[in-house]
C-alpha cells in the first residue's frame, strides 16, 4: 500500500477530466505516471483498443458522470457490485474502476512488462466490461473511514512494538523515511475537485499502509514479497497475519472512500 493504485489515478484524474477541471493531456499524463502506455479495450462503440484520451471521452459520451475505485481482496469484494465475471477479473487484478451514471461499465487493468533487464517498460490495457448497476460493496463514508483510520493507526503503531519485528529498528525507520519522501514528492495525492477531507483520509490510509508493510517485514516494506521479519515459525507467521488483517482491511476501505469521494459528493448534491 505504499504506492498509489493505477485504478486510483484513473478514477481521480478521469473524474477531473469529466468535470472539465483539467485538460485531456494533463489527465493522461497523470494517469499513466511512470508507465509507458495505457489503452482501453472493449469500449462500447469501439472495435479496437483506444488511447486514454479518446477512451475517457467515449465514456463521457456514454453518459458517465464519475468513476469509482474498487480494491477487492479474497473474501472482501470492496467496491464491487457484480456481475461475477467482472468481480472475478477485478479480484485477480486486485483493483478496478467502475463508472457512475450512463452506461454501467467497469475497467480492469492488465499489466504487461517488456524490454531487457534494466530497461523494462510497462504497458497497461484496461478491459472494459459490463457491470451491475448497484451500490458498491462495503464502501464507508469519509467520516466513517476517518474514524476507523484513527483507531487503525494506533493499532498498527502498537503492533510494531508488540510483534517481534526484525525490521522495527533501522529497517523500519528507513522504510518510514522513504514513505515520507515519496509523499513529499507528490503532495497532490488526489486530482482537482476532491474535497480536502478526502485528501486527508487518503494520506492517513497510506500512512497506515506503510506501517502494515513494515510490520509484515523488510521484504514487504521494500516493495517485494511479504517476509515476516523475526517470525521464525508457521504459528508466528499466522499470528502476525491474523492481527494485521483487520488493520489492512480498514486502510483499503479508507483508500476507496477517498477515491470515491468525488462521485459521492456529486451524487449527494
Amino acid at each position: 500500500m505504499l504506492t498509489e493504485p493505477r485504478s486510483g489515478r484513473l478514477a481521480a484524474w478521469g473524474n477531473a477530466l469529466i468535470a472539465g477541471l483539467v485538460s485531456p493531456d494533463e489527465a493522461v499524463h497523470r494517469i499513466v505516471g511512470e508507465d509507458a502506455l495505457h489503452r482501453i479495450e472493449g469500449l462500447p462503440g469501439e472495435s479496437a483498443q483506444v488511447g486514454l484520451s479518446l477512451g475517457l471521452g467515449r465514456l463521457r459520451a456514454l453518459g458517465v458522470t464519475g468513476l469509482r475505485v474498487a480494491l477487492p481482496a479474497p473474501g472482501h469484494p470492496l467496491g464491487l457490485s457484480g456481475p461475477p465475471d467482472f468481480n472475478a477479473r477485478a479480484l485477480e487484478a486486485e483493483e478496478a474502476v467502475v463508472a457512475s451514471g450512463g452506461r454501467p461499465v467497469g475497467l480492469v487493468p492488465e499489466v504487461f512488462e517488456a524490454g531487457p533487464e534494466g530497461d523494462v517498460h510497462v504497458e497497461v490495457v484496461w478491459h472494459c466490461l459490463p457491470v451491475r448497476d448497484a451500490p458498491p460493496a462495503d464502501v464507508p463514508s469519509l467520516g466513517e473511514a476517518e474514524r476507523e483510520l484513527a483507531e487503525a493507526l494506533r493499532e498498527a503503531t502498537e503492533l510494531l512494538t508488540r510483534l517481534d519485528v526484525a525490521g522495527s529498528g533501522p529497517v523500519a525507520q528507513a522504510a518510514l523515511e522513504a514513505y515520507r519522501a515519496r509523499t513529499e514528492r507528490g503532495r497532490e495525492v488526489l486530482a482537482p475537485g476532491y474535497p480536502p477531507r478526502a485528501v486527508r483520509v487518503l494520506e492517513l490510509a497510506q500512512r497506515v499502509g506503510a506501517l502494515i508493510d513494515i510490520a509484515y517485514g523488510p521484504g514487504k516494506a521494500a516493495g517485494g514479497g511479504r517476509e515476516h521479519g523475526a517470525a521464525v515459525s508457521a504459528s508466528e507467521i499466522a499470528a502476525r497475519a491474523e492481527v494485521l488483517r483487520p488493520v489492512e482491511r480498514t486502510a483499503r476501505r479508507a483508500q476507496v472512500a477517498a477515491y470515491n469521494a468525488y462521485v459521492e459528493e456529486r451524487e449527494r448534491h
